[in-house]
């Protein structure tokens, strides 16, 4: 029996070149003691935190596959809550940079990220269209709000009200009664999809940026604690007044709850505010005054507003009555007339432009450059022999010699009448071959020319030979020992020709479109050709057969190399992933996932140990080959349950017995976690099961024998310290995490539920993890209840259950209650004394702090 041959594992070892990812938003956050200074970016699947003053990456937040759509930092500032594409929402901890708590919810991306006021929810808006409201001490879901048609935009939480105001690209914007879970209110003033929601002036108004150049501007009256029925108008907003009379139209508001919105608040079109940008708004922000509101599209202006303050409105409608009442007496025929009824300031008075920001290019939301060289579009590129220069070949035909030590541009050569697609390093290193759209195969030579600034000679290049062909030339390669030149054609053929007499020798054909890439063994024997119809070839380049054909990737292959002094080789595609390949067993080796957009070329060191590829992600990685072994049939059952995962995560979710199917729903959804979660659950009851039996069987015999019989003995509950099979159902029970409680129960046939039932209320009589067991248990009872109200032997147990549940919940309650009381009591003793002021109070210190910062607004706004 022949040896099995042995792989070795190349792993993913660093991401470089990137600086942030377009997918996300940048948000500040406060890192060692210090706001205003770090930045926490998306990077692929990463999150980096920036240094803004230094220009220094100082801590990486590691993900895992998927790419990273939505940050926002906690209120407190200790923790960044990350968005990615598959739906998943972490949280980390700035303060070590771990995960602490995973949610799985959406469906679809995360598109929008925000804390409450406290920082005790999260909510978050998806691709999916769902809303989820997530508990962030629990550790679980709350709640999903359904309603919106399309993507979900931005969401935000209202301070002083349970409110929750929600906006998308089904051109909607949605107020949410958290208390009842239901959307209460729509505003459909919008004709495109609303990108950006901000609330301004202490939440009285609320602005919307959509898909044009309008920012809409819109009143909020709380009623339940607005004017009296009898209250005068007049002291109401005037100008708000006027411009609401003004702007009722058709396109305003529409109630969907009538009953609902009188109850809680009213909302009116109090106008509109132009911006310079005629595009979609990307982001709309503001400071955490709500004073200062900035938003930019997708062009290079930043323009910055500045809402004026109840008071700042009084002064500047006071100053406009003066000066008509001073025109008014020098007009004693109309001196009659009250010119307050005329005086109102418009929007832009209330909301004034304060300065636009130019940039120097579009406005999106490392192992470190060494060099940025500016050249033409660049194709192709070549490191020229002593690493000290670089050759690039452009779009419009042109070769570019640069200087790497000075990033100096040394000479422009028009090579080719069309683009140069491919460029091949001759093995004797002494020139290069170049192939381009003008269906040419140029030969090139490394010379020293005179440099006419300096006296020493300068490297350059000179055209040697060129091969016609009929047609465009793709990719052009040499074989290492110089005697062969394989030339990809656009007529889906790769010629070889003699590279000393240009002669004809074979032509590789097979493929059904053009070859892309291609590379030739070290020993010459094999050479492998990638295709746009997603196959790779092998063939033996001494009668030109095809060995083997493999489908290799999901869209084009765009690049394939040998791996140095080996028949391996590796491949990347379009499909966002990089492959290994054995050619002499054509066998898959393994995949290298972890590029979110196509994958367009690869690098291999010469001993083979690193891999580096570059991708439209704008994102360079290195693999490096470790010393673990790689097992063809176990990374194929890891595929497999790979595949099998994402499967799951595609899979419809089951309809839940009692749930309204309508606006809301359960938060959580099924994951291969919550299916493993559930058999685990599952294999603790049975033990439970046959280790009960068992004593029963123990005392039964110890009866009949009259004496003690010895215990039988479990290796599982023996490895847990001897524990009983309920307790061993408590630990598996206690391990489940709390986001994912529910949907794992949910999982669980009905024949397991009377255990657990049984169980949950030996758990909550001797005062065991009374929250989590009845939070479990009042989600079996909703799900259960006809099945469990009609089994006449779960009537004992469900009264049981009644009487513990009530007790126990009130003692906690009563226990919360003392233990308040104490901390109260403690703090009024403490402050009493004088020694040290615990639980302050920080309104007067705030107060100061607000008027500083108004302080130096205005002076720079001034300066502005």
């Amino acid at each position: 029996m022949g040896l099995t041959r042995q792989y070795l594992r190349y792993g993913a070892s660093a991401v470089f070149g990137l600086i942030a990812s377009p997918k996300g938003n940048v948000a500040y956050v406060p890192l060692r003691g210090e706001s205003g200074r770090y930045v926490a970016v998306p990077a692929c699947e990463h999150v980096f935190l920036w240094d803004t003053r230094r220009g220094e990456k100082v801590l990486i937040l590691q993900g895992l596959k998927q790419e990273v759509t939505s940050l926002c930092p906690s209120p407190d500032g200790l923790h960044l809550a990350v968005g990615y594409e598959d739906g998943a929402v972490r949280v980390f901890s700035l303060l070590n940079g771990e995960a602490i708590v995973t949610f799985n919810g959406h469906k679809a991306s995360v598109t929008a990220l925000k804390y409450d006021q406290l920082g005790g929810r999260l909510v978050s808006g998806s691709k999916d269209t769902d809303v989820i409201v997530w508990d962030i001490i629990n550790e679980s879901g709350l709640y999903r709000l359904k309603g919106h048609k399309d993507a979900v935009t931005q969401v935000l939480f209202l301070r002083e009200k349970n409110l929750l105001v929600s906006s998308g690209k089904d051109t909607l914007v949605k107020w949410w009664d958290l208390d009842t879970q239901h959307c209460f209110r729509t505003l459909v003033g919008h004709r495109t999809e609303v990108w950006g929601l901000v609330l301004v002036s202490e939440e009285k108004r609320v602005i919307t940026g959509a898909a044009d150049s309008e920012l809409r501007v819109w009143d909020i009256t709380y009623l339940q604690e607005g004017k009296d029925p009898g209250e005068p108008e007049s002291k109401k907003s005037k100008g708000s007044l006027a411009r609401a009379e003004e702007t009722r139209s058709i396109d305003e508001t529409l109630d969907i709850h009538e009953a609902s919105e009188e109850r809680l608040l009213r909302c009116s079109k109090a106008g509109s505010i132009m911006r310079d940008g005629r595009d979609r708004i990307v982001t709309l922000a503001t400071d955490q005054t709500g004073r200062i509101l900035a938003c930019h599209g997708t062009d290079s202006i930043l323009e910055v507003f500045y809402v004026l303050s109840e008071d700042e409105i009084h002064k500047k409608m006071e100053r406009k009555m003066k000066k008509a009442r001073k025109k008014a007496r020098q007009q004693p025929e109309k001196e009659e007339e009250e010119p307050k009824s005329s005086i109102e300031l418009s929007l832009q008075e209330e909301i004034q432009r304060v300065v636009n920001i130019k940039a120097s290019a579009k406005i999106k939301s490392t192992l470190q450059c060494i060099r940025t060289m500016e050249c033409e579009y660049a194709l192709c590129s070549l490191f020229v022999p002593g690493d000290r220069q670089v050759v690039i070949g452009t779009k419009t035909g042109k070769l570019q010699l640069f200087d790497l030590a000075s990033g100096g541009l040394l000479e422009t050569l028009a090579a080719h009448d069309g683009a140069v697609w491919s460029i091949s390093l001759s093995p004797d290193q002494c020139g290069f071959i170049t192939g381009g759209a003008d269906k040419c195969v140029k030969f090139w030579e490394f010379e020293l020319v005179k440099d006419e600034n300096s006296a020493q000679k300068r490297l350059s290049v000179k055209h040697t030979r060129i091969l016609q062909l009929d047609e465009d030339v793709l990719c052009v390669r040499y074989s290492p020992n110089q005697k062969l030149l394989a030339v990809s054609l656009l007529d889906c053929t790769v010629k070889i020709f003699h590279t000393d007499t240009l002669k004809f020798f074979l032509s590789l054909y097979g493929h059904k479109l053009p070859v892309l890439c291609m590379d030739i063994a070290f020993d010459g024997a094999l050479i492998a050709t990638g295709s746009a119809d997603r196959n790779v070839k092998i063939w033996g380049l001494d009668f030109g057969d095809c060995h083997r054909s493999l489908f290799a990737h999901n869209d084009s292959v765009m690049y394939l190399q040998f791996v140095p002094k080996s028949h391996l080789f590796f491949t990347a595609g379009k499909d966002h992933k990089i492959k290994q390949w054995d050619a002499d067993k054509f066998q898959h080796i393994q995949t290298l996932e972890g590029h979110h957009q196509e994958v367009w070329c690869l690098a291999i060191s010469p001993n083979g140990d690193y891999v580096v590829s570059s991708s439209h992600d704008k994102s360079l990685r290195i693999w490096e080959r470790t010393r673990e072994p790689l097992i063809l049939e176990e990374e194929q059952e890891m595929q497999r349950e790979a595949e099998y995962e994402e499967n799951v995560a595609k899979e419809e979710q089951p309809v839940v017995a009692g749930e309204m199917q309508g606006e809301t729903g359960l938060a959580g959804k099924k994951t291969i976690e919550t299916i493993k979660a559930a058999e685990r659950i599952m294999e603790a009851i049975e033990l439970y099961r046959e280790e009960t039996a068992k004593l029963k069987e123990r005392e039964a015999i110890c009866t009949v024998a009259g004496k003690e019989v010895p215990l039988p003995v479990n290796p599982v509950l023996q490895a847990y310290g001897n524990i009983s099979p309920s307790s061993y159902v408590l630990e598996v029970f206690k391990k489940v995490k709390s986001s994912e409680v529910e949907k794992s129960l949910l999982v669980l046939p009905f024949s397991y539920i009377p255990d657990l039932l049984t169980l949950f209320n030996e758990y909550i009589q001797v005062g065991t993890e009374v929250e989590l067991f009845c939070r479990a248990l009042l989600f079996l009872l909703r799900i259960h209840f006809g099945q469990i109200t009609s089994n006449q032997m779960l009537v004992a147990v469900i009264e049981n259950l009644k009487k513990t549940t009530i007790s126990k919940v009130s003692e906690a309650q009563d226990m919360l209650g003392f233990n308040m009381a104490g901390l109260q009591y403690l703090k009024r003793e403490i402050e009493a004394k004088g020694e040290v002021t615990f639980f302050a109070d920080a309104s007067d210190h705030f107060e100061e702090k607000k008027k500083k910062r108004k302080k130096k607004e205005k002076l720079i706004l001034a300066v502005v």
